[in-house]
């Protein structure tokens, strides 16, 4: 296989994997519905930077760990689970926008952008599936290091293309799910799936 097979075959399975429903299209769906497109596509680049942090950790040889301890990988499951609980409590509970849950004053964007990062590198099963999925990836001859970084890199590309659409999908309705009616139904829907998520996760009996 060679490196343009390598990177069109990863692309294409990671562009199907990128549409799937999930946290963070969920997360990022919500919050360009009710709180605009700029704090929407900084979640998303949070959660891009989640793929790029995890490139790097399966880079540096670490994922191997993730993936062999039982206490490592516990660990951050549980993390991981109770972030999602909270985070989706105080959406579900919340009347008004992302403002009423943890984050830097909204003239600072890192709030968002920390929300979308931790949402994805506190989530095991991100790590344990580019330890898995990403080598299978690399060409013979190819410098193994760099090469999972680069499909983490396109990984992410596709994910912010993905959160893009996403957003100017929500434009249309923008005016009407700002309204005190659908954004307390958006936040109760999307408190209620991040808390059923973190649930998933917390009670998971197995890795794979």
């Amino acid at each position: 296989m060679t490196t343009f097979q390598a990177l069109l075959a990863f692309a294409l399975a990671a562009g199907l994997l990128t549409v799937t429903p999930g946290i963070d299209t969920a997360l990022v769906l919500r919050t360009a519905a009710v709180e605009g497109a700029r704090r929407a596509m900084l979640a998303g680049a949070g959660v891009c930077a989640g793929c790029l942090a995890w490139g790097a950790v399966v880079a540096l040889g670490l994922g191997a760990l993730l993936a062999a301890s039982e206490l490592a990988y516990d660990a951050l499951r549980l993390v991981g689970a109770g972030y999602l609980v909270v985070l989706g409590l105080r959406m579900a509970t919340s009347s008004a926008g992302l403002a009423d849950l943890p984050a830097p004053s909204s003239a600072d964007g890192g709030g968002w952008l920390a929300r979308g990062f931790l949402t994805n590198a506190l989530n095991p099963k991100v790590g344990v599936f580019y330890v898995t999925f990403l080598p299978q990836f690399v060409p013979a001859g190819t410098a193994p290091a760099g090469f999972v970084l680069l499909l983490a890199a396109v990984h992410a590309a596709l994910g912010l293309l993905w959160f893009a659409a996403l957003v100017l999908a929500t434009r249309p309705l923008g005016r009407f799910l700002r309204r005190p009616g659908p954004t307390r139904l958006l936040n109760r829907v999307t408190g209620t799936a991040l808390v059923g998520f973190g649930v998933a996760l917390a009670v998971e009996g197995g890795r794979r």
